[in-house]
């Protein structure tokens, strides 16, 4: 079988921040991490999404891990800047920071905890498509936003030509595949545990954490779904089942691939900024058990 064109690559991470022990954004750290990505598997870069602590970072903030991330990689990697809130003004501020950054494209989650009506979500992502030509990835995840994106709301986006593609993490492969055909949006799972599902039905490409560790194996995995290999792909993916467990299934991906970045050396430490917590002794050496026999680290 064949992938679908992917309007932004087929491999994207959903980068972590790296802070200095003090909290404050490091931006060199930035630049190391962005780069360990492009070297390792990824055509593509999430900034400043819910793993790259978002919620806790200011508009300046953004502006400088987008930039730093673009300087860094933007000639090899399509950069993607979260630009997703439940304050629809915060959300344009940032979508127009992120297009005079030279963004790539915007990932748009749908309003959280507000949990507004169907209209209300659909007039919010229009309203900030309305403010700069970013392309843009809608980010359906009802588990962290309580509320799903309805199909009849992607049809009524979808008819303006910015919205080209959805991360998905409903979990539904039907219901995507649906929205796949009625609408002509591009998918890509944003759920680790999902990525050869999404691609067997239809995904062109996943959004992932744990490509902080296993970008590589990802791009081995899409392109033998690509060639057709799917009992290749399998083998790939069940490799890295336990990698997955690690640092999807015990914390907030964003603790645990901290944890991993340091355990390869990529950044000093593994702060986070409250109301996260750094991954303590017992969940780094999960980590480091995962990452060790699966061959990732040495």
């Amino acid at each position: 079988m064949s992938l679908p064109a992917g309007p932004f690559g087929r491999v994207l991470t959903a980068m972590v921040t790296p802070f200095t022990a003090d909290g404050e954004v490091d931006l060199d750290g930035v630049a190391r991490v962005a780069a360990h990505l492009a070297d390792h598997g990824n055509d593509g870069i999430v900034v400043s999404g819910t793993t790259g602590e978002a919620p806790t970072t200011t508009v300046a903030e953004d502006g400088e891990i987008l930039r730093a991330v673009i300087a860094a990689v933007g000639d090899r990697c399509t950069v993607l800047a979260g630009i997703g809130t439940n304050d629809t003004p915060h959300s344009i501020e940032l979508a127009r920071q992120a297009e005079a950054a030279g963004a790539d494209g915007a990932l748009l989650v749908s309003p959280y905890y507000s949990k507004p009506t169907q209209a209300g979500i659909a007039a919010h992502f229009e309203a900030i498509a309305a403010v700069s030509d970013l392309r843009i990835m809608l980010y359906d995840i009802p588990g962290r936003t309580g509320v799903t994106i309805a199909p009849e709301t992607f049809a009524r986006v979808a008819e303006n030509e910015k919205f080209v593609a959805v991360k998905d993490a409903v979990g539904d492969l039907f219901r995507g595949v649906k929205i796949m055909q009625d609408t002509g949006l591009s998918y890509y799972s944003g759920d680790d545990v999902l990525n050869l599902g999404w691609l067997t039905h239809g995904a062109a490409g996943v959004v992932s954490v744990v490509g902080h560790v296993a970008g590589e194996q990802y791009a081995d995995m899409l392109a033998r779904v690509g060639a057709g290999d799917l009992d290749g792909a399998l083998k790939v993916f069940g490799e890295l089942v336990p990698v997955v467990d690690a640092i999807m299934g015990h914390a907030p991906g964003v603790m645990t691939a901290k944890a991993a970045m340091q355990l390869l050396g990529v950044h000093e430490n593994r702060v986070v900024r409250l109301p996260l917590v750094e991954a303590d002794d017992t969940l780094v050496d999960v980590v480091r058990t995962a990452l060790t026999e699966a061959g990732l680290l040495r």
